[in-house]
This record gives C-alpha cells, sequence and structure tokens, in this order.
C-alpha cells in the first residue's frame, strides 16, 4: 500500500492502541498522544501543495474485490486536498483543545480519542477515495462514529436521544446515497467517479439519470443538515463541545458539501441539479437562520448557524453549475459561486470553530450556556470576549474578517444569476437575491446575540453555578489560532486564492477549463459602490434595529405551532413505527411452531410456484423411465395408508407404528431398486427411531378429550397439499429436463479404477462424498453430545432438588 493508503488507515491502527496507552500512563492526558497524528499528516500532506497548484492529481490503487471492480483508489486533487487539510488541521486543533477540556480523572478518556480517531480516518477515507463503494463505506463509518463520539455522555437522555436521531436519519440518507451509487455503476460501468465524470455528457441522457441524482443527493442533505433533514443536528450539541467543534463545524456535516461539489462534474449540467442543490441551499440558510434568533442555549444558537451557513454553501455549489454553460473565463463572474462556496467553506470551519470551543469555555468557567443567565462577561473573560467578537462578527459577515469577503461572494454570485437567461432565472431569479438578504439579516442578528447577549448588560452571578473567570492558557490556544487565520484570511485573502481556493474550484467545475488554463481567483475587500455592498450596507441597519427591538418581536415565534413541526413528526413517526411493529410482530410470532411452518410452506409454494410458472419451467417426460412393477404399485398403496393412518390416528402409539411402517416401505423400495446398503441402514434407523419415540412418548400425558374431536383443518390441507404438489413437480421437472449428463457414468467409470472398491454406494461415501460423511458425522456427534449434555444436567438438577429435600 501506498503512504495515501497508510495515511487513511493511520488513525484506526493508533485507535488500537488508545486503550493501552491510557492504562499504561493514566497520569499524562490521553490527548497529548493522540495530537501528534493529525499535526503528522497535516504536515505530510503539505507536501501536495505544489501538485494541485497546477492542476494536477495523485492517485494510488489497492486492489480490493477486482471481481466486481472495487478498488481501495487514494485520489488527491485539490478539492480532496483543501478538505484533508481541514480535518488534520482543525482535528489538531480540537486534540488540543480537548485536553484541557476534559478532566483526566472524570472522563473516560480512551473510549473519546477511540472514537474520535475513528471519526478521523473515516472522514480522510470518504474525501480521498475514488471508488463510490468504498467512499459508502468510510461515509457509514461516520455515521457510526460519530454516534459514539455524540453519546459520549450516555448516562444523560439527551445524549442518547441526540445520538439515535443523528444515526437514524444520516443512515437512512446513507442507504439512499449506496442506491444512487448503484444505478450510477449502472449507467457509466464504472465504480470509479472520475471515470463516471468523463462520461457526464453521456450519463445526462440517460433515463435512470434524475433518480441516481435524487438517490446521492438524499445522502448529501441527511449528512450537511438540509431541510427538512437538519432536526438532527441542534439534538447532536449534547456531545461534548470539542465533538461539536470538530463534527458540526468542520468535519462531519461538511461530508455532504464535499458529495455534492465532487459529483458537480456530474450533475451539474443538469437544470434539476441547479434548481434543487441551490433552492434547497437557500431555503435552509433562510429557516435556520430565522430559527437560530431564538435559541436560548448557546450551542443551540450556533446549530442552527451552522444549519444556515451549510445551506449558504450548499446553494452557492447549486448555481455555481450556471458556470459550466460558458466557455469564457476571462473576468467570468459566473464562476465566482464555485469560489465563493470552496472560501466560505474555509472561513466556516475557521470562524465557527473558534465559536464552538469559545462557547465551551463560556460553559466550563460559567456552568451554563443559557443566554437568559449570562452577561456582563467582559471584565471577566476579556480574552474569552475578543474571540467571540473575531468569530462572531466573521460570521455576521463583517469587515475585516474573512466571513466579510466570502458573504460578499455570495450576493454578487445571487445578483449575477438574475441577469442570466438560462433555467427560468429571468422569472424567478429575483429571489434569489432576496432570500439571501434575508437569510443575511437573521445571521447578523443571531451574531450580535452571542456577543453582546452574553459579554454585556447586567452580570447575574447568582444565576451561575460556577465563579466565572478567564479560561486556562491552554484552553485558549486553539480558539486563538482559529481567529487569528479569521482575521489573516481576511486581510491577506490571496494567500489561499491559488494555493487552496483555484485547485479545489477546478476539481468542481473542470469542464470550462481550456487546457493549460486556470480559473481566475482574486479576491480583495474593495469592488467600489456595488449592490453587494449595498446589500451588506442594509443587512447591517436592518439587523441593528430588529436586534435593539428584538423583545418587541420575539413573540412572532409563538405564533407558529408547536405541535406541527419536523421534530414533532419525526417523534411521532418513531412512536408509530415502534407501535406497528409491535402489533405485527405479535400477529405474526403466536409462539405456535404450526404457525411459523404456515409461513414458511406458503412462501415456499408461493416463491417456487410463480418461478416455475414465470420461467416456464415445468416439464414431464417419461421416456427414460422405468415401467411401474406390481411390487412397486403395492408398496406404494402401503405407503400412502401408512401416511394417511399418521393423520388420522387418535393415538400417539398409533402414530407411531404407522410412521415407522413409512419407513420400512420405504426400505423395501431400496431392496426392489438393488441397494442393500441403504435398505440396511433404513432398516436400522426407523427400528432406533421407532423405539425412540415409543420411549419418550411413553412419559407423555394421554390425549384429553377435546385434542380428540380435532376437526379437519382445511388450511393445512392446501398447504400441506401444495408443498407436496410443488416438490413432486419440481422432481418430475429436473428429471424430465437433463441439461446435462448425468454423474452416474462418471462413477461407474470411476469406481473400481480411482477409489479400489467394488461397492460403488460405498465407494461414494467414503471417497467420492467423503467430506460430505464426514460432515453428516459431525452433525450426529454435535446432536448427541447435546442430549448427553441436556440428559446429564437434567439428572444433576434433581439430585441438587433431592437433596435440598
Amino acid at each position: 500500500m501506498s503512504l495515501l493508503h497508510w495515511a487513511i488507515l493511520a488513525p484506526f491502527i493508533l485507535a488500537a492502541f488508545v486503550p493501552f496507552v491510557r492504562k499504561k500512563a493514566p497520569s499524562i492526558h490521553t490527548g497529548w498522544f493522540v495530537f501528534v497524528l493529525p499535526v503528522v499528516l497535516f504536515v505530510s500532506f503539505l507536501q501536495y501543495l505544489p501538485v494541485t497548484m497546477n492542476n494536477d492529481s495523485v492517485s494510488k490503487t489497492v486492489s480490493w474485490i477486482p471481481s466486481l471492480g472495487i478498488d481501495f483508489t487514494a485520489y488527491v486533487d485539490g478539492l480532496s486536498l483543501l478538505f484533508v487539510l481541514l480535518i488534520t488541521g482543525i482535528g489538531a486543533l480540537v486534540v488540543l483543545y480537548s485536553t484541557y477540556y476534559l478532566s483526566k480523572t472524570k472522563e473516560s478518556l480512551q473510549h473519546f480519542y477511540v472514537y474520535l480517531l475513528m471519526f478521523m480516518g473515516a472522514m480522510l477515507g470518504v474525501v480521498l477515495s475514488d471508488n463510490v463503494i468504498t467512499l459508502y463505506m468510510f461515509w457509514e463509518l461516520t455515521s457510526i462514529s460519530s454516534f459514539l463520539l455524540i453519546a459520549y455522555w450516555f448516562d444523560r437522555d439527551r445524549s442518547r436521544y441526540g445520538a439515535m436521531k443523528s444515526m437514524l436519519i444520516t443512515v437512512f440518507g446513507g442507504l439512499m446515497m449506496l442506491g444512487g451509487f448503484a444505478v450510477l455503476s449502472i449507467m457509466g460501468g464504472t465504480f470509479s467517479i472520475r471515470e463516471l465524470a468523463a462520461q457526464a455528457p453521456e450519463l445526462n441522457n440517460h433515463p435512470l439519470f434524475l433518480l441516481a441524482m435524487i438517490l446521492i443527493l438524499l445522502g448529501a442533505f441527511t449528512k450537511s443538515a438540509q431541510f427538512p433533514f437538519y432536526i438532527w443536528l441542534p439534538d447532536a450539541m449534547e456531545a461534548p463541545t470539542p465533538v461539536s467543534a470538530y463534527l458540526h463545524s468542520a468535519t462531519m456535516v461538511k461530508a455532504g458539501i464535499y458529495l455534492v461539489a465532487r459529483f458537480s462534474p456530474i450533475f451539474a449540467f443538469s437544470s434539476y441539479w441547479f434548481w434543487i442543490v441551490g433552492a434547497v441551499g437557500l431555503f435552509t440558510m433562510v429557516w435556520a437562520s430565522f430559527n437560530a434568533v431564538k435559541q436560548t442555549d448557546l450551542k443551540g444558537i450556533l446549530a442552527f448557524s451552522t444549519v444556515s451557513q451549510l445551506g449558504l454553501i450548499m446553494c452557492l455549489l447549486g448555481v455555481s453549475s450556471a458556470a459550466l454553460y460558458f466557455d469564457s473565463l476571462d473576468d467570468n463572474l459566473y464562476t465566482a459561486a464555485v469560489i465563493a462556496a470552496v472560501f466560505h467553506l474555509i472561513n466556516h470551519a475557521t470562524f465557527k470553530g473558534s465559536l464552538f470551543m469559545v462557547v465551551g469555555i463560556i460553559d466550563h468557567e460559567t456552568g451554563t450556556r443559557d443566554i437568559r443567565r449570562l452577561g456582563g462577561l467582559m471584565s471577566l473573560m476579556p480574552v474569552t470576549f475578543t474571540l467571540s467578537v473575531i468569530g462572531a462578527f466573521s460570521m455576521a459577515g463583517l469587515p475585516p474578517f474573512n466571513g466579510f469577503l466570502s458573504k460578499e461572494m455570495f450576493f454578487l454570485s445571487m445578483v449575477q444569476l438574475t441577469e442570466l437567461n438560462l433555467f427560468q432565472l429571468e422569472t424567478w431569479g429575483m429571489l434569489l437575491p432576496v432570500l439571501a438578504w434575508i437569510g443575511s439579516v437573521f445571521t447578523f442578528i443571531y451574531s450580535i446575540i452571542l456577543v453582546f447577549n452574553v459579554f454585556g448588560g447586567k452580570f447575574q452571578p447568582e444565576k451561575l453555578e460556577k465563579k466565572p473567570h478567564e479560561a486556562p492558557a491552554g484552553m485558549l490556544i486553539s480558539p486563538i489560532v482559529l481567529a487569528a487565520l479569521v482575521i489573516l484570511f481576511g486581510l491577506f485573502p490571496n494567500l489561499l486564492s491559488y494555493s487552496l481556493i483555484q485547485p479545489a474550484a477546478a476539481s468542481i467545475v473542470p469542464s470550462i477549463i481550456p487546457a493549460g488554463d486556470q480559473l481566475y481567483v482574486n479576491i480583495y475587500f474593495w469592488h467600489g459602490i456595488t449592490v453587494e455592498l449595498l446589500m451588506t450596507i442594509g443587512v447591517v441597519a436592518v439587523g441593528i434595529v430588529l436586534y435593539k427591538f428584538l423583545p418587541k418581536w420575539i413573540g412572532l415565534y409563538d405564533y407558529f405551532p408547536g405541535k406541527v413541526t419536523l421534530n414533532q413528526f419525526y417523534n411521532s413517526s418513531l412512536y408509530v413505527a415502534e407501535r406497528g411493529s409491535n402489533s405485527l410482530t405479535k400477529a405474526y410470532m403466536t409462539g405456535f411452531i404450526r404457525s411459523y411452518l404456515v409461513y414458511i410452506f406458503a412462501f415456499f409454494i408461493a416463491i417456487l410456484g410463480f418461478t416455475m410458472w414465470a420461467k416456464n419451467a415445468f416439464r414431464f417426460d417419461a421416456s427414460n423411465t422405468a415401467p411401474i412393477g406390481f411390487y412397486e404399485a403395492g408398496l406404494l398403496v402401503v405407503l400412502c395408508i401408512s401416511i394417511v393412518t399418521i393423520l388420522m390416528a387418535k393415538s400417539r402409539l398409533t402414530s407411531i407404528i404407522a410412521l415407522g411402517a413409512v419407513g420400512y416401505s420405504v426400505s423395501l423400495f431400496f431392496v426392489i431398486f438393488r441397494a442393500p446398503d441403504l435398505a440396511l441402514t433404513q432398516l436400522v434407523i426407523e427400528t432406533v427411531s421407532t423405539a425412540l419415540f415409543l420411549l419418550c412418548f411413553y412419559h407423555l400425558p394421554k390425549l384429553y378429550r377435546h385434542e380428540e374431536k380435532i376437526g379437519f383443518q382445511i388450511g393445512n390441507a392446501i398447504i400441506a397439499a401444495g408443498v407436496g404438489i410443488i416438490v413432486t413437480l419440481i422432481g418430475i421437472s429436473a428429471h424430465s429436463t437433463k441439461l446435462f449428463s448425468s454423474i452416474n457414468e462418471y462413477y461407474i467409470e470411476n469406481t473400481y479404477s480411482k477409489a479400489g472398491g467394488e461397492n460403488m454406494v460405498n465407494v461414494i461415501l467414503v471417497d467420492f462424498r467423503g467430506f460430505d460423511t464426514l460432515f453428516e458425522i459431525s452433525v450426529l456427534s454435535v446432536a448427541a453430545l447435546g442430549i448427553y449434555g441436556l440428559i446429564k444436567l437434567r439428572m444433576e438438577k434433581g439430585g441438587e432438588q433431592h437433596e435440598n429435600k
């Protein structure tokens, strides 16, 4: 395997050693051992920057299931490298932060870091996989590991509820995505994403194109918490703050963004992609920002803000497909959407990661995240206040922070789309900038709430569980680094233009880049008095007014019906599903073997009968059969009479004798067909089994009178007759249909020459089918040991009871 494959597997390998490290060095925080890995991976992947900046890529393949075309292909291009650096870079800062946030004596650190490393490795696998099946495997690993991280404090009901909610919704999306991958691979004849992208024009004309697109988008929307699937993310805030900072700002929720970006070269030629991705993203942005304002929990505000920001990025990736319809790249603003999406992806990871860590510090030092109990912390926690201002103002889109630049590019993209005579934008296009502006107003409001409702206003020490003070220096390092990046990328955005943004954007819209050319990326603050600048001024002005009069209109949220919400629908669905499954299970799980046999045999009749009929497989050819003699006919009559006697007998003794008669009749058939060995075996088995039946039934009580009056069961008769008829017809059809010569000629020719035996039956059982016979003996031996154990156990229990008496 290559170094790329080892980089993906490294977190899983280290996770296996974490419990031993924790056990051998309990006095040292386990986070310090884990911290080394993401740092090493981050530095190692920096070597690929010159490759991606040249619009090249690196691919390494390890054969996995070659017969099915499934390989473990690790692929590094501009897009995957960007995500790898976010995963490892933010991951290193989160691990550093967790070493101060989580107590090494009170917390189960070995579990926390095992889950965290599992998630890190799974995310690396997602963004580096070129094979869709490999991608799906790592995708579901992210769901499993995030479930474990969210439920880390498993003794809390809300943690378990949030973990289960995230698992059910994201795994549902993952299964839909798998279906989309299967359909797409059928369309293109390959599992490779790059090879599928090369066939994009042909795939767009395929009748299954829209189905594959919708199924894959369901996976992306559920993972990236888009409407209506966003409801899992606020409940996932029950996880420890380092988990929220890592999973729900920089990595897991970005997996859906990555999926949309990665598959844009395949689907973005379609107007369906433009409207579905763009509309869902824009509506999610507005809806989540509107709901974030009413939250009273700091992490609740950040959860809804994350949903909103993800919707913004998703919207940009959707509308960026318009760039695929234009050939010129010189000063082409139509590509601004995809560039803005990539830039805001980076910016969001920096300011949202720092804000989550700041909220964790507030919770850690005050004992609460409720903004109704907080206030006046500016002088007590000045560093934390400064970090909050930087992160929140960047999220609000204010200069000189990086969020202002990407938000301006977002406005620019929305305005430019209204000028296109494409995708019916001449009629619906005006809604795009209007909705973008409304969502930004609410984003400004909740960003201001995060700062001034917590650090301004009246200090309320009587409502706090702890005496607030500034966090330890170690806990401040990570948010300070992220806040510094917010300022650095804001003041010097072109540090990223051709190192990360352009290679990633080129991976999303490769079809519009002529050979040897590059996307033009030049980000700067002042563009003159533009429409987007005026929109920003309007956002600030309206946002300040609405914030000042927030108590006057916050009551509007009370008019929304509490019982008609997506969360209520989710809870009701689980309740109905649980009650329905219990009722259904009780309906068929009766506890009677007879009922289960009815289900099995009815299914047997229906499936086999329909298959034989549909395939026209019923055959009857008596040309190669021997004539039926007098003895065969007489034994058949005896056999039928014995079977009917078993069914009609009212005594167990009579039924046992009739059952023995059936076995002895079969042994006589073997005698007539010149198989004395089989006849002898059958006679021995029947004698022993009949004797055992008599021994067992001797100890059973006699049949009760009401049992003797059991009437004829028409259902049982139909099932029994159906099984008999189907098996008989299949046997006759199999005998009448000779697709190849019988194996009996092989046995006749080779019994003596190869096995050295003259008794063909013995040779077949011992030599040609030796393993089959050996396994049959093994089964009998296991059964005998089981019976002996049961008898022995019963005898020992009986002896103990006798001694107790």
